[in-house]
């Protein structure tokens, strides 16, 4: 497959215009004092449908044949390719199938339905929906909408790469978070081609969650491998094998791709929270986990796409109280201690002292391995980093308590 040109993203440029939402770029004040470069924000969490994928389903629809919109369009996905195929489909008056896992977000699926979309429920992973859309697609007729192995929804996706060069003056890396590939593709190829067409040079990076790192074995090996994937907080870009279209761009235009722990990717969604005021969802923070992971370092203007915004507010909840942990903000401990009278107030006078805000306790007289005459108090409280996690502990152990961390 030819690289993907200029005239060809210009095309989906002018397509797109009315169709998707040019979203703004908000340079990141606290980013940019940690790498010494200015450091820009694509806030493609607030395109329509919440996320980047309007961009490569609108697109790809927008090349259907009278004769294939009207056999209708299915796809498979746990959300956001789902929303995107959705909307894309209803503004076009295509009939569309979705096929979901059963767990996916409440917020996605009613989002996906509300759009005009038939969904279907099946499986426990994206695995199902993947299999019983390419057989619907068999027994209808209906065309198969691809989330990112396909050229039309490369170049819809690289319209993201145009905008984040004219936007940006001197852009001298770009931070793109990875999944299948098709966003990654579709933007280096773009902003290679302005920056080609320019007489200047940008580096592209890609990151992935380590739990679903697909691509770095499959750029040692020269094709796409399959690869086993353990849960991670970022569904997005939780695929095990790359798309074999998108692979060959990224193996050509993509500079390096690094990966992110669990906890790297809860810490930037506090971050992006608390000092860019951005709700995000993890597979779209990715790139502000590597930044503060230590795993790029851009020598100019840099950009990072927040590829999107759809989170569930219960994970939210959850994420947030696990990056604060991450961070040494928030710690749960257990300290054993006599079943005496004063033992509880003398602990909370203790953490008082030391300045640790308590935010929940349980103090129970059952559990194994405790003497008849102990109790357990556990306490989960608020630190103001490592050093004072470490004070709070020092606190408690001078007075001849013995707490232990609970892990999260």
């Amino acid at each position: 497959m030819s690289t993907p040109t200029l005239d060809d993203f210009a095309d989906a440029a002018a397509t797109l215009e009315p169709v998707i939402t040019r979203t703004p770029i908000d340079q990141s004040l606290y980013l940019s004092e940690l790498l010494g470069v200015p450091v820009h924000l694509k806030l493609e969490n607030l395109q329509r449908t919440g996320s980047f994928k309007i961009r490569g389903a609108s697109y790809r629809l927008s090349r259907l044949s009278a004769e294939e919109r009207a056999r209708g369009v299915v796809a498979a996905s746990a959300g956001n390719h789902a929303q995107g195929v959705a909307l894309a489909a209803q503004q076009l008056g295509i009939a569309a199938t979705i096929f979901m896992p059963l767990g996916v977000p409440v917020p996605k699926l009613l989002a996906t339905r509300g759009y005009g979309a038939e969904v279907v429920l099946e499986g426990a992973t994206v695995e199902t929906p993947l299999r019983l859309a390419a057989e619907f697609a068999e027994r209808t007729g209906a065309v198969l909408i691809h989330p990112f192995d396909h050229r039309d929804i490369i170049v819809g996706q690289g319209t993201l790469g145009l905008e984040l060069w004219d936007a940006i003056d001197d852009l001298d890396t770009v931070v793109v978070g990875i999944g299948g590939g098709g966003l990654i593709a579709g933007v280096a190829a773009a902003v290679k081609a302005r920056a080609a067409a320019e007489g200047r040079t940008v580096r592209v990076i890609g990151v992935q969650a380590a739990n679903s790192a697909a691509y770095p074995p499959s750029l040692t090996a020269g094709h796409p491998i399959d690869v086993a994937t353990t849960p991670t907080i970022a569904d997005g870009i939780a695929v095990a094998r790359p798309g074999e279209i998108p692979f060959q761009i990224v193996r050509d235009l993509v500079d390096e791709v690094v990966t992110v722990t669990e906890d790297d990717i809860a810490r930037a969604l506090l971050v992006l929270l608390e000092r860019a005021k951005q709700v995000v969802e993890p597979a779209g923070a990715v790139g502000v986990a590597a930044i503060l992971a230590g795993k790029i370092h851009p020598s100019g203007a840099t950009a990072l796409v927040l590829s999107g915004g759809n989170i569930d507010p219960l994970l939210l909840q959850r994420v947030v109280a696990h990056g604060l942990a991450a961070s040494d903000r928030y710690m749960t401990m257990r300290i054993p201690l006599p079943d005496r009278p004063g033992q509880l107030a003398q602990v909370s006078e203790l953490l008082a002292q030391a300045g640790a805000n308590v935010i929940e306790v349980l103090h129970t007289r059952h559990g194994q391995g405790m003497q008849i005459s102990e109790v357990v108090l556990q306490l989960s409280v608020e630190t103001r980093g490592a050093e004072h996690r470490a004070l709070v502990m020092q606190t408690l152990r001078e007075a001849g308590f013995e707490p232990t961390i609970v892990e999260d």
